[in-house]
This record gives structure tokens, C-alpha cells and sequence, in this order.
């Protein structure tokens, strides 16, 4: 067989056994077989350029790293839908547009995928563009990466031009494998695969992302050739964008019954912890298109579709015992050791219960039946007990006397008197009060690498104990005199891993000072704090002779704050691990920013992926105007300014009534 007629029938095989293994979950041949194939074909497009084809299997892979993505303007807007959050809403939604279409009017309910909103494009039935959903007008051109995603066809039955909207996903296998890998290579895992879907579409190398197995769902046309006479339903599109070869949104009900409706939802809800994915709603669109042009586009969003979200999945475990965990600044924190139960797409077997006070509120004991639940859907945490499991062998819990750590002695804090933007304190909290406490220098450590710290990538848990055990480090200074041969020795590392992190420890030495004030772990300052400090004083050296009179001038610093900051800078081990880094090269002083006074007044907060700009530079940008940027959101809150793949801070700016801006008017606003 000729090369040119073995590499068409490799690409047809492929493709063939592609859509058998990643489509229809029986595949006809093994991994290796496949494999096998995959690299043949790879070697023979090497060998012959002349055979070029944009729509072969080997674009799947990825291809040169990129140094940024560029701009795509869409389309057609790609909107977003109003949220309801209970039946009532969702009834009086579905009779007000009966009111004014119909009482024949049908709608269809399908799941609303938890993952990152993007547009393909198609000409002449090969794949041109993929973008993310940017500000919906404006997108990012993530078409290499897209091409990874092996159920986004690279051509379509049909030679058309045209283009449609579907849902970037990570399915829980994948996310568990990422995860895994992550951990063992001692890096902070994700969140959730929400997230992790979010950070790997829009990674600059596409290599990456193909390693990432994410996954697809498309669930609406756009704009294009797709549209013709016989065509006049939204169940109709779905079923065409199926037979051109995407993977389409299942479409669970179509009809003009309420309680149908309802009961769709309602299943959907309880079956979501049997899917492959994350789901955080159902979205219920009315079926007919010319019913659709006749209810038409509200300001932000259509009139003829919205989106039921779910209260955050809990599930019924059992708690099998409770652990303390001493953190940076010495609190003890009781955590519940869980039987594993799958909860909001990860397997979960530890949980938070805050503090003594919850437990003994809640009436928590060990060994009862717990409800938990995923705060935000991120943090695990212990609801309530089910008392009425109870066989009586239960058992109250109490603290300990001691700390677990060191065996130091503990003290009891009244988090009243306490404002903290970095870490959660709670009313009883119990504190270890020995400054060498290992658990402690530990966390400190972790806390110093971190990402909204000074971002040394791979120094999880088991790194620090691993460097603290073989006496490589006794601070956080320590790591930037760390030598690559001594990283590559420790277990799980080797030359490429210790590359990387003598790299990342190189990177991190122009963090800047707010990143560095905030990685030192000073009591009661977190991340906002810590950039307001870094803005009025510019250096350490203007810190060590700062008065708590004023500290307190900065807006929202109070006593306790400013006596935390002057007592911290006061001391010698603070001054001696400064030096370290100084003579390290760690970047120590900034310049003052000038400051104006457009937002005085205004409280900003930030959620989401914002094209082509990090949230520190839109917080830098508030501040340098005059505005504050909250963590959270509250009716104090002016604007929410939400980019893509917003989480839980957008649903509860919605339901506040705060008002939503996204980057275009923001940028619009500081002008």
C-alpha cells in the first residue's frame, strides 16, 4: 500500500475508533492497538507535509506553546440566562411566557453542564475557530487547544458554514486522575473540575491541555447554513447538530405541562450524582423558534429561557472520627474523618467542623450518621448529625489539652476581637502558643509557597515534611538557598522535577511586596490587607518603623490588626528571615502607587476568569482609584466584576441585587 493511500485509511480508522471509544463507550480495540495506529499515521504525516489535512487525527495533540491567545469577536452574543432557585420561580416563569405565547407552548428541560462556555467555528464543514465566552461579545482563540478535545469534530458530515455553542468540561475520571498526579508531584490540587476545566482550556501550551481528557457538550446554533424550513424547534437543532457529529446535550423532557417540567428538573436533580460530570442546574428553554423571536432578548439575557440552579448536593456518611490539624497561626481545627462518600463530583472522606463550639452545638459525636455538604461547592463540611441513627454508642467529642504538634500549651481566643481576611477564625478557638510548634513551621512554610503567596509551584505537604525531615530548610527563607541536587535527591523528585522548582523559587523573587508581606503569615492579615500595607509604605524597612497610629489610618485597619503588624516586625526571627531574603534577592520594596479618587467609596468584588487580565491587576486598577476590593460579597457591595466560569460570589451578587459588570465595562469605568 502506497504511503498517501495508508495514510487515508489511518485517519479513517481513527476516526472510526475515536468515536467508538470516546462517544459511544465501546471500543473495539485496546488502548495500545490504538496507540499503535495513532503513531504510525504521526510518522507518515511527518514524512509527507505534501498531505496536509487540517481535519487529521494528529492535531489532536497539541501543538507549539503559545505565547498568549488573541482576540476573537463572536458572532452572535454569547449571553447568559437568568437563575432561579426554587419551583416557584421556575412555575412562574413557565406561565408568563404562556401568558404571552400560548398555553400550547412547550419547553424543553436539559442539564446545565458545570464547566466553561465556547463557540465553534465551522467553514465549509472543517473546524476554523474555537473561543471562549470572554465578555460574550469578545472571546479568546483557544482553537488549538479545543482540537485536543476528541468529541469536537474536526469535520462535520455536512460541508456548511456555521457556527455553534457548547459547554468545556472535566469528566470526574479525568479530574480524579489530574488531581492525583498533582498531589503526587506536591502541587496545590484543584478545587473542583469546574475549575481544573477552566485552567487547562486556557493553558499557552495545548500539549498540556491534551493530557487534561477533557470533554464537550454542544447545546445551541448559533448563526450559519444549519437553519432551514423543516427546522422550527430547538429539539429540531439539537437533533441536526447531532447528525453532523457533535456530542449534543441530552434533551431530558419536551413538553407543555408544568408538572412535567417540574419533574424533569426534579429528577435531574436527584439523579446528578449518578453522572460522569458536574451539573449545577437544569435549563428550561422554550422549544418553538418563532415563539422564541416573539418573547425576544431582555438587556442581559433572552426571555424565553432560564436556568434552575441547585442548593449545593448533600449526602448522609458515616463519621468515623475527629482530627486536629494546627495551622499556620497556631489554631487547632477539628476535622471529621468521613466514611468516603462521592459528594459535588469528588470522593470526599474528610470534612471541616470549624471549631469546638460547632460541635457541641450541632451535638456531633463520633460515630454517628452525618449530613455534609461542599460550602460553595468547593470546602467539605459537616451540616448536622442524624440523631435519630443513634444506637448510643456515639460519642462526645472534646479538644484536646495539649497541642497534638508539640505537646505545648494551648489558649482560648473569642475570634469576636478578631478581623482576618486570610483565614477563617471562629468563636472558640483554641491556639497553640509554642513559636517552634513543627506543625505550625510546616504550615508556614506551605502557606509562604503558595499560590496567592509568593507561588512556588510544587511545595505541597509532602515536599516541606520532606524537606524538613533530611534539615534542608528550618524557615521559609530556606528555600532560596536550596541547590538542585539536593531537591532532585528527595523522594518522588529527579532532575526534571527539581528543574522546575528551582525555576519556580528563581520566579517568585519579584512577587512583589504585598505577595511577600502576605506569604510572612502575620496574624489577623491576609491577602487585601496585606496589599493595602504594601501601597501606604512601599518597603519592609518602612514596616519595621511603622506605629500601630499609623497603620490604623489605612481604611477598615483596626487596633488589633495594627498591634499584630508592629509586634510582628519587631521581632528578630522576623528581621533575621527578612535579611535571608534580601541577600537571596527577593524583591523586599515597591514603589508608592499615586492614587486617585474615581471610585472612593465603592467596594468591588472579583469572581471568575477575566480575559487577558488577572484579578490582581483589576484590583490594583480599584485601588489605584480609590475603591476597596472585598473577598465577599454583601448588600455593601457595589459591583461584582465576573468574568468567565463565575462561581457562587455571581449567584449571590445575583440574588442581593448587586450590581454586575463585566471587564469592558470596568475598563469602561476607569477611564
Amino acid at each position: 500500500m502506497k504511503d498517501k493511500e495508508r495514510i487515508d485509511y489511518l485517519r479513517t480508522a481513527i476516526k472510526y475508533h475515536s468515536k467508538r471509544y470516546y462517544e459511544n463507550d465501546a471500543p473495539e480495540i485496546s488502548d495500545f492497538e490504538y496507540d499503535k495506529l495513532f503513531e504510525e499515521l504521526k510518522a507518515l504525516e511527518g514524512a509527507h507535509p505534501e498531505y496536509y489535512d487540517p481535519t487529521s487525527p494528529i492535531h489532536r495533540v497539541g501543538g507549539k506553546a503559545l505565547d498568549k491567545f488573541e482576540k476573537v469577536k463572536h458572532t452572535v452574543r454569547m449571553g447568559s440566562l437568568t437563575d432561579v432557585f426554587d419551583f416557584e420561580s421556575l412555575v412562574a416563569f413557565i406561565r408568563q411566557v404562556k401568558a404571552e405565547t400560548g398555553e400550547d407552548t412547550e419547553f424543553s428541560v436539559e442539564p446545565k453542564i458545570d464547566g466553561l462556555s465556547v463557540s465553534l467555528q465551522y467553514e465549509n464543514g472543517v473546524f476554523t475557530v474555537g473561543a471562549t465566552r470572554g465578555d460574550g461579545n469578545v472571546g479568546e482563540d483557544v482553537s488549538t487547544n479545543i482540537k485536543t478535545i476528541r468529541s469536537v469534530p474536526l469535520e462535520i458530515t455536512e460541508p456548511l458554514n456555521i457556527t455553534v455553542r457548547g459547554e468545556v468540561y472535566m469528566p470526574h475520571s479525568s479530574f480524579e486522575k489530574l488531581n492525583k498526579q498533582k498531589e503526587e508531584d506536591g502541587e496545590t490540587l484543584w478545587a473542583n473540575p469546574r475549575n481544573a476545566a477552566a485552567g487547562s482550556l486556557r493553558c499557552l501550551d495545548s500539549k498540556e491541555t491534551a493530557k487534561r481528557g477533557l470533554d464537550i457538550f454542544v447545546f445551541n446554533f448559533q448563526s450559519g447554513e444549519l437553519m432551514d424550513d423543516s427546522i422550527t424547534t430547538h429539539k429540531g437543532t439539537i437533533d441536526k447538530i447531532s447528525a453532523l457529529g457533535f456530542k449534543a446535550i441530552p434533551m431530558l423532557c419536551i413538553s407543555s405541562n408544568e408538572d412535567d417540567i417540574v419533574n424533569a428538573v426534579k429528577s435531574l436533580g436527584s439523579n446528578r450524582v449518578n453522572l460522569a460530570y458536574d451539573i449545577d442546574g437544569a435549563v428550561i428553554k422554550v422549544n418553538s423558534l418563532e415563539k422564541r423571536k416573539e418573547l425576544g432578548e431582555g438587556s442581559s439575557t433572552p426571555k424565553w429561557a432560564v436556568a434552575y440552579k441547585y442548593p449545593p448536593e448533600q449526602k448522609k456518611t458515616k463519621l468515623l472520627d475527629i482530627i486536629v490539624q494546627v495551622g499556620r497561626t497556631g489554631v487547632l481545627t477539628p476535622n471529621a474523618v468521613l466514611e468516603p462518600v462521592k459528594l459535588a463530583g469528588t470522593t470526599v472522606s474528610r470534612a471541616t467542623l470549624h471549631n469546638i463550639d460547632i460541635i457541641r452545638d450541632r451535638d456531633i459525636r463520633i460515630g454517628d450518621n452525618v449530613i455534609v455538604q461542599k460550602a460553595g461547592d468547593i470546602i467539605p463540611e459537616v451540616v448536622s448529625s442524624v440523631k435519630e441513627d443513634r444506637d448510643g454508642n456515639e460519642q462526645p467529642y472534646q479538644m484536646p489539652d495539649k497541642c497534638p504538634s508539640c505537646g505545648g500549651g494551648l489558649t482560648y481566643d473569642d475570634a469576636k476581637d478578631f478581623i482576618d481576611d486570610g483565614e477563617d477564625f471562629t468563636l472558640g478557638a483554641l491556639r497553640c502558643t509554642n513559636p517552634a510548634c513543627p506543625a505550625q513551621l510546616a504550615r508556614n512554610i506551605e502557606h509562604f509557597a503558595s499560590k496567592k503567596a509568593m507561588n512556588i509551584e510544587g511545595v505541597g505537604g509532602k515536599v516541606v515534611k520532606a524537606l524538613l525531615d533530611n534539615s534542608l530548610i528550618h524557615d521559609a527563607s530556606d528555600l532560596y538557598y536550596l541547590k538542585k541536587e539536593e531537591i532532585a535527591a528527595l523522594d518522588r523528585m529527579g532532575e526534571k522535577s527539581a528543574d522546575n522548582f528551582i525555576t519556580s523559587i528563581e520566579n517568585s523573587k519579584s512577587s512583589g511586596l504585598a505577595r511577600l508581606i502576605f506569604a510572612l503569615g502575620i496574624r489577623h492579615i491576609g491577602e487585601v490587607a496585606s496589599a493595602e500595607l504594601a501601597s501606604k509604605f512601599g518597603s519592609v524597612e518602612a514596616l519595621y518603623d511603622a506605629t500601630v497610629e499609623e497603620i490604623t489610618e489605612i481604611e477598615d485597619f483596626g487596633a488589633v490588626m495594627a498591634q499584630s503588624v508592629v509586634d510582628f516586625f519587631k521581632m528578630e526571627s522576623t528581621r533575621y528571615i527578612i535579611s535571608k531574603l534580601q541577600a537571596a534577592g527577593v524583591v523586599t520594596s515597591e514603589a508608592v502607587k499615586e492614587t486617585t479618587n474615581e471610585f472612593e467609596g465603592l467596594t468591588f468584588v472579583l469572581t471568575g476568569t477575566l480575559e487577558n487580565m488577572t484579578r490582581d491587576e483589576a484590583a490594583d486598577m480599584i485601588k489605584a482609584r480609590g475603591g476597596k476590593v472585598s473577598s465577599s460579597v454583601s448588600k455593601k457591595t457595589d459591583y461584582v466584576l465576573a468574568g468567565e466560569a463565575a462561581g457562587s460570589k455571581l449567584t449571590k451578587a445575583q440574588t442581593l441585587g448587586v450590581k454586575i459588570i463585566d471587564k469592558e465595562a470596568f475598563l469602561e469605568m476607569c477611564k
